[in-house]
């Protein structure tokens, strides 16, 4: 008989005695759920059905022993707890500290049992001692914000995710320790989870007034103010799925992210950095304080540095480690990061780490002794050189990513290790993106070349199935035998061929969303719940009214240089349209003294910065800001500046901007 279940990098097959009772059970469960559930299948929403449970049990007993350490290094140094909220100008709610506190006791059957664990070790929020002369603030966000005691100010490690929460963080800092000025500022690597808040921690003018170093590694400015521009949209809808940011804080909804709790938002900013870490190794003296850092691009972030404090003993390891197995292809979508390259820093972290008696990372809570942190080290290291070599040893044999993903499995010794575990990355994903970086997403199976798009294929399969009752029918089946993954693929089919106000169209979205329940329930990733727990919500609820928010991101996108932006408009353009017609067209932007020739050729938008075209029909003078309002849908009269001018044909610019798409933030995912 097939596993039920895969839970975290292990199959989950129940015992014999388990066997017995969930047949039993399940017989029962399938009996009343038919008479009581019509159109909905068995499963009943929001509960654990009987092979979930079993599976959770069977889970638990998988469990490694637990580690009291970790629960100790959790609380260790604890100076306070904040309570209460955290509320913005226009009284939304931007963080409540007490909103996690149902994650206590035992793990309920709608959570798996190790992420309940891990869920409970990351509500610690608080301000924490780690040794003499470091801190740090834990749980304010998903990240953490390291405080370094120099000899006259803090010297702070990363600002977390917006203004708001990192003022908040550091009063809260300072009310326990003492009003000291920040005397530098260090941004790890180039996600916003470390840097958007930077405005909060300092701003710009008393950066340039006391010439406080802001120290990042080489390459930060452009990938931190790159990263989500061209696929924003796409990553920030996907985010959803994967932070679960839309679900409710509860036993059945969003228990955790893997790296910290929720993500706060806010007002999102930058300071561009005055010292740069461009070499291997590089030493700096901080406020008195001696730091070795070591520029490490390319693994965790494009741009990311880690250090050494060693008069303290200290070893900062920024994102390259943290207490879970991190994700070579984030479900949001990203760049696929190289495994081998993450391995290879780890075992350089290794040699730097020696002599080290405390390692603190900028997720999670840290690791104390030498013994500790080169364990700690080097099963990462582990985790992350077997995924590469075993997938490319599969590679090799010509198994397909799909493949790879079921049958690879991690040896006991590092399946075990609590602070490898999937909880953020997966190894099934993390398989996938190993396969990725070296041979692409196709796997080289021609029918795969060309594939029907996901409708048409849906109403192939419906109609080879017999009709959407037939698919309906076996979906049921599939469900009512604890089958979720096959239920919900061919439910999937059903939902994109069927009308969504029929009766099967109906029946297909509920029973669909109670098995993603089911998967989402028994999840020991928390990203990989928080998604299955989404798509269920919105299979119910609709796609939400999504809209972006340029006043949040005004500060962050302030320091993006305009080419990118260009270079956003030339995606948005619909090359159909475009197709045959030609313009030119001169853009001032008045007030940042920036000029640039912007052409259409073979339906491609081009751009070139420099002096204008005298032959262009067009010129458009405008503040920058109303230039970025044109990009978002506004037209020149709507600009609301006296200073947008137009030059020329007037008629041709309007038909120029009804090229361009605009940007549809709520998209569907699993629906049509």
């Amino acid at each position: 008989m097939p596993p039920l279940f895969r839970t975290g990098d292990r199959t989950v097959v129940p015992g014999k005695a388990l066997w017995l009772a969930l047949a039993a059970s399940s017989l029962l469960s399938a009996c009343a759920g038919l008479q009581a559930e019509s159109g909905s299948g068995v499963l009943q929403a929001g509960v654990a059905s009987a092979r979930t449970q079993a599976a959770q049990q069977a889970a638990r007993e998988a469990l490694p022993a637990d580690e009291a350490q970790d629960r100790q290094d959790a609380e260790r140094g604890l100076i306070a707890r904040p309570t209460g909220r955290v509320v913005a100008a226009d009284g939304r709610v931007l963080k409540d500290f007490d909103a996690y506190g149902f994650v206590q006791g035992a793990a309920p059957d709608t959570v798996n049992p190790s992420l309940w664990r891990h869920a409970q070790l990351n509500a610690q929020a608080g301000l924490f001692k780690v040794v003499d002369g470091i801190y740090q603030l834990r749980g304010f966000d998903m990240a953490n914000i390291t405080l370094i005691e120099g000899r006259a100010g803090w010297i702070v490690v990363d600002a977390l995710t917006n203004r708001e929460i990192a003022a908040y963080a550091m009063q809260f800092a300072r009310r326990h320790l003492g009003d000291k000025p920040v005397t530098a500022l260090i941004f790890t690597h180039s996600h916003a989870d470390h840097f958007g808040g930077a405005l909060g921690v300092i701003s710009r003018e008393e950066v340039a007034r006391r010439k406080v170093p802001v120290v990042a590694p080489a390459g930060f400015m452009d990938e931190a103010t790159s990263e989500n521009l061209l696929v924003g949209g796409a990553m920030s809808r996907r985010a959803i799925y994967q932070f679960g940011t839309r679900l409710p804080l509860s036993p059945t909804g969003n228990v955790d992210t893997g790296l910290g709790k929720d993500l706060v938002s806010g007002h999102v900013g930058i300071l561009p950095p005055n010292v740069t870490i461009d070499q291997p190794q590089q030493e700096l003296v901080l406020d008195g304080v001696r730091f070795v850092f070591y520029n490490v691009p390319g693994a965790e972030a494009p741009s990311e540095l880690t250090f050494t404090i060693p008069e303290r003993k200290a070893y900062g390891g920024a994102e390259n480690l943290a207490q879970t197995m991190h994700n070579l292809l984030p479900i949001r979508g990203a760049k696929v990061r190289d495994a081998l390259r993450w391995a290879d820093y780890l075992q350089q972290a290794l040699e730097q780490s020696r002599g080290s008696e405390v390692y603190f990372g900028q997720h999670n809570w840290p690791v104390w002794g030498q013994q500790r942190i080169a364990g700690f080290i080097s099963r990462h290291r582990d985790i992350y050189k077997y995924t590469h070599d075993q997938t490319v040893r599969l590679i090799n044999k010509g198994l397909a990513p799909s493949e790879i993903a079921d049958r690879l499995r991690l040896p006991a010794s590092l399946a075990d290790f609590w602070g490898g575990r999937g909880y953020y990355g997966d190894l099934r994903h993390n398989v996938k993106a190993v396969y990725q970086l070296y041979l692409g997403a196709y796997d080289g199976n021609p029918v795969n070349l060309d594939p029907l798009p996901p409708v048409q294929r849906a109403q192939r399969y419906v109609q080879a199935l017999g009709g959407a009752d037939k698919a309906l029918d076996q979906a049921r089946q599939a469900a009512a035998g604890g089958d979720y993954r096959w239920a919900a693929e061919l439910l999937q089919h059903v939902v994109f061929a069927v009308p969504e106000g029929t009766d099967a169209g109906k029946e297909a979205r509920e029973l669909m969303a109670r098995c993603y329940e089911q998967l989402g329930f028994v999840a020991e990733s928390a990203t990989w719940r928080n998604s299955y727990l989404t798509a269920a919500q919105e299979l119910r609820q609709g796609t939400p009214q999504l809209s972006q928010d340029r006043a949040a991101m005004a500060e962050m996108m302030a320091q993006v240089p305009t080419e990118r932006f260009l270079e956003v408009l030339a995606t948005r353009l619909d090359g159909s349209k475009a197709e045959g017609r030609r313009f030119a067209m001169n853009l001032d932007l008045s007030d940042v003294g920036e000029q640039y020739r912007l052409w259409l050729e073979n339906s491609v938008l081009h751009f070139r910065r420099g002096e204008p075209d005298p032959r262009a029909p067009v010129s458009l003078r405008l503040t920058r800001p109303a230039f970025l309002g044109l990009l978002a849908g506004a037209k020149p009269g709507q600009a609301r500046e006296p200073a947008v001018q137009v030059q020329g044909d007037k008629a041709a610019l309007a038909g120029f901007l009804q090229l361009f798409d605009k940007s549809e933030p709520g998209f569907p995912i699993v629906t049509r």
